[in-house]
């Protein structure tokens, strides 16, 4: 029966224990273990039954245990200091302060993602990019960043996991209760949910938004689930990747359009906007929309203001991994851009396709994003590597290295990962600040100062606690299924607090090879017994596989079927529904973290930092994070960072150097202990795990990188190009159109190396090169020398570009330029002369998208002596 009115009944607390709503409305309290131990107080079995959801447990404790808890002395003045530190840390936050020099009134950065994991009561993420978002506002909150968040409000999330009897991944899809979570339903001045619309083929869809805080940040999320949508229109907010291809347009749609729509309707003007992935890519259809029809800017001026302040971070390093949707699609739910752009089907197209000549190609999210950004960044140097080879035909004539496509390399919360303990230990020794602390800083120095016994120590509890949390896990998720009784025995005993544990937790996708360590059985089976040494090893294993994806479920029923069928159930451990909890019991909890994915296929990985973070050495292959850190001191590399055309062969020889690995490093290293059972060794590759990754691999590091090289920039551009009434967009716009014109008329004519006999090393000579410039002039070109060593195909991969000096005019009214040059390494070494555009309010010599290189076919070359032609 459907109610005739509804209400929102919040939780009834007594006077003086008020603070606890406002601690519990502000996700803070997540990565503030003091926090966090105060809500345990309150009732420890409640706050494990709610998922750890103060707000829920707030609603759910009996009267009487508050009127109880009211009278505690001890307790209020628990929760009194938590407040005071709440209230401190939002007043406190001046990072950006200190290093925003040309700080505006009103900045403001607008950072979209399609999920974010940020706590476990809040299902809303499916793995680590929601996680990297999640640990993204945290950092942004510490240090103090004037930035929103915006996503969607997902009513059923991503699955909850459990296996049936045979191992095999089924997936439930628990209600979010939003009015029970620490969210805040935004309204009007009336009182009324604020809402927005966006228009789909025939109908509006309407959304309400909601708002996490997030320390400092607000993170605001759209939902459709509402009248007077239909009931499709309802889904589409109801669960993270589901549904078909049209149900996903349906939510880039609403993430990109709706959340520009609802920024406007929270009176929030942004001076920059960061694409997380291509999700959200449409973003930049509706901000073009409306400076066209607000602003009266064309098309063309539209798309350089928005690209001006657009940012775009790939996470994705295969094709595969990439939104593409079929034109007709495209046409059909967002035709009307089209129409209000006045652009015909093919040119609207192509603000989603690298190859614009082909009208059968898809439209790719990732190429929309990247011609509406500014900054396009990789998440790690490899992954930026792959990433510039992946698009790199969108700046044609561009050697790969050039590519305008950088790296930030990913990075976890510290506070948000490392165990309560450890946080404690760090505290003592390195500090408070250790957390958000830079390379270099002098406290790190300190870890070498914490006593060997005392970090193992600490270790062992850590380990104690994960297997005590599996063992009870387990247990319940198979009473849940109705396990036999010696199941259920079998899972209460899983484990050994005192055995080298191996941690394996990531999405069960196939390249991820969650199986390689099973490539031999009967080794890994005598690596696991200890045969012949008694040193013995286990693992915890954990993770999710798509629903849609059958191999990966496959990988879960086969790691299930070797354990059972060979007795190894208490040394193999697959546990179900892989959270941030869990998560960060693994970290802190296991002794060594494995990643062996198929090279370059990993863009980041996070989890392998948070081990590393809670001093847990890395058995990893060179991808991704692991390849740019010390992977000597920190850990052990698989392999030497080799590329296969075999995958059969690969899997071979990586599975071979893994079980060598274990059986000739890790495990004698883990068992060498001294006189008082302190493995000495090991302890001192977990401090170079501590001193090398925490302060690297680091969200605080991360955004920084971020603010200095992304927001800070882009928010500058976008208030230089929207000056007086956008004056220097129009500008640049009007330039853009000219120079694209012309560019075909300009050409290298002629040029002259002074010296071409045999060079020595650091021997200068003079290079002098004749351009026609046609209608351009030299104001609107750099003339640049390339220069580098000439590979076996004849080729300069990588070179150095250097800017060559205009000398004015010669007699044929040519453009002359001119620059001496030496040599400073041997062997065969080459050059090549190119033209780049050039403009005030030019962003990168690469926007454009133009440049031309010295054709040694038809370009006039002299030797010798400099030509009088061209003669100064």
């Amino acid at each position: 029966m459907r109610p005739i009115r509804t209400f929102n009944v919040t939780p009834a607390l007594p006077q003086r224990l008020e603070a606890l709503r406002t601690l519990a409305y502000n996700l803070h309290w997540d990565w503030d273990v003091e926090m966090v131990d105060l809500f345990r107080r309150l009732d420890a079995d409640l706050w494990e039954s709610s998922r750890y959801n103060p707000v829920l447990m707030l609603g759910t404790i009996s009267q009487a245990r508050l009127n109880e808890i009211a009278e505690d002395e001890g307790f209020l003045a628990q929760m009194d200091r938590a407040a005071q530190r709440l209230e401190d840390y939002l007043r406190d936050r001046d990072w950006y302060k200190k290093h925003r020099k040309a700080a505006v009134p009103g900045e403001c950065y607008a950072y979209f993602s399609m999920e974010f994991g940020l706590t476990t009561c809040m299902p809303v993420y499916s793995g680590g990019l929601g996680v990297l978002a999640g640990d993204h506002l945290k950092s942004a909150s510490d240090l103090g960043l004037p930035l929103v968040a915006v996503g969607l409000l997902y009513q059923e999330g991503y699955f909850a996991q459990y296996l049936n009897a045979d191992g095999w991944q089924q997936e439930r899809y628990p209600i979010n209760d939003f009015y029970n979570m620490p969210l805040h339903l935004e309204r009007d001045r009336d009182g009324n949910e604020l809402r927005i619309a966006v228009e789909y083929p025939g109908r509006q869809v309407y959304a309400r938004i909601w708002r996490v805080q997030v320390g400092t940040v607000p993170l605001y999320l759209l939902d459709t689930n509402i009248e007077p949508n239909n009931q499709y229109d309802q889904d589409i907010c109801d669960r993270l990747y589901g549904g078909d291809i049209d149900m996903r347009i349906h939510q880039e749609i609403m993430l990109g359009i709706g959340g520009i729509r609802m920024l406007k309707a929270l009176g929030l003007t942004p001076t920059a906007y960061h694409m997380n992935e291509g999700h959200s890519a449409f973003m930049a259809l509706e901000r073009m929309r409306a400076f066209m029809e607000d602003d009266g800017l064309s098309f063309a001026e539209a798309l350089q203001v928005a690209q001006t302040s657009q940012m775009f971070t790939t996470h994705t390093p295969v094709p595969a991994g990439i939104d593409l949707f079929p034109p007709e699609k495209v046409l059909h739910y967002l035709g009307h851009y089209r129409q209000r752009f006045g652009l015909g089907d093919a040119e609207f197209l192509a603000l989603g396709r690298t190859d614009t000549g082909d009208f059968s190609a898809p439209f790719s999210m990732a190429v929309l994003a990247i011609k509406t950004a500014t900054f396009i960044n990789g998440v790690s140097k490899l992954h930026a590597e792959v990433s510039r080879d992946m698009f790199g035909e969108l700046w044609t004539g561009l050697p790969p290295s050039e590519v305008p496509i950088t790296a930030i390399t990913n990075g976890v919360h510290a506070r948000s990962c490392v165990a309560r303990s450890t946080q404690t230990l760090y505290d003592r020794y390195l500090g408070p600040n250790w957390a958000e602390a830079s390379p270099g800083a002098a406290l790190w120095e300190r870890v070498f100062a914490i006593p060997d016994d005392e970090l193992w120590r600490n270790h062992e509890l850590c380990r104690s606690q994960l297997v005590v949390k599996v063992r009870d896990r387990l247990t319940r998720s198979m009473q849940d299924r109705g396990a036999l009784v010696r199941e259920l025995t079998e899972a209460q005993e899983c484990l050994d607090p005192f055995v080298l544990t191996i941690g394996f937790a990531r999405r069960f996708a196939t390249y991820k090879r969650a199986t390689l360590f099973l490539h031999d059985l009967d080794r890994i089976r005598q690596i696991i017994t200890g045969k012949g040494s008694g040193r013995r090893v286990q693992f915890v294993i954990a993770g999710k596989a798509h629903p849609k994806d059958i191999p990966g479920k496959e990988l879960i029923r086969s790691i299930v079927h070797f354990t059972r069928d060979e007795g190894l159930s208490r040394s193999i451990v697959f546990v179900p529904n892989y959270d941030i909890h869990l998560s960060r019991d693994m970290v802190a909890g296991c002794d060594v973290w494995l990643n062996n994915p198929r090279r370059p296929r990993e863009a980041s990985g996070t989890s392998g930092m948070k081990a590393a973070m809670n001093g847990l050495p890395n058995l990893s292959v060179l991808d991704g994070w692991w390849d740019e850190a010390d992977y000597i001191r920190t850990g052990w590399p698989i392999g030497h960072g080799e590329d296969y055309d075999d995958p059969d062969y690969q899997d071979d020889v990586e599975a071979d150097a893994l079980y060598d690995i274990l059986e000739k490093e890790v495990v004698p290293l883990f068992y060498e202990r001294d006189k008082d059972e302190i493995p000495r060794g090991w302890v001192a590759k977990m401090k170079e795990a501590i001193y090398l990754n925490t302060p690297q691999f680091n969200t605080a590091r991360m955004v920084k990188d971020y603010a200095n090289r992304g927001y800070f920039a882009a928010s500058d551009r976008a208030r230089t190009l929207s000056a007086d009434d956008y004056g220097p967009g129009k500008e640049l716009t009007a330039w853009q159109a000219r120079i694209t014109e012309q560019w075909y008329e300009v050409r290298f004519e002629e040029v002259a190396i002074s010296d071409t006999s045999d060079l020595r090393v650091n021997q200068p000579f003079k290079v002098t090169a004749a351009i026609r410039l046609g209608a351009l002039t030299p104001d609107d070109v750099q003339v640049e020398l390339y220069q580098g060593t000439v590979a076996i195909d004849g080729e300069i991969h990588t070179g150095l570009a250097v800017p060559m000096a205009y000398q004015g005019q010669d007699n044929q009214s040519r453009s002359v330029y001119a620059l001496e040059m030496q040599y400073t390494a041997s062997g065969l070494q080459g050059l090549s002369l190119r033209i780049l555009p050039r403009h005030k309010y030019l962003n990168s010599p690469y926007d454009p998208k133009l440049v031309l290189w010295a054709d040694p076919d038809s370009v006039h070359i002299s030797s010798g002596v400099v030509s009088p032609a061209i003669a100064l």
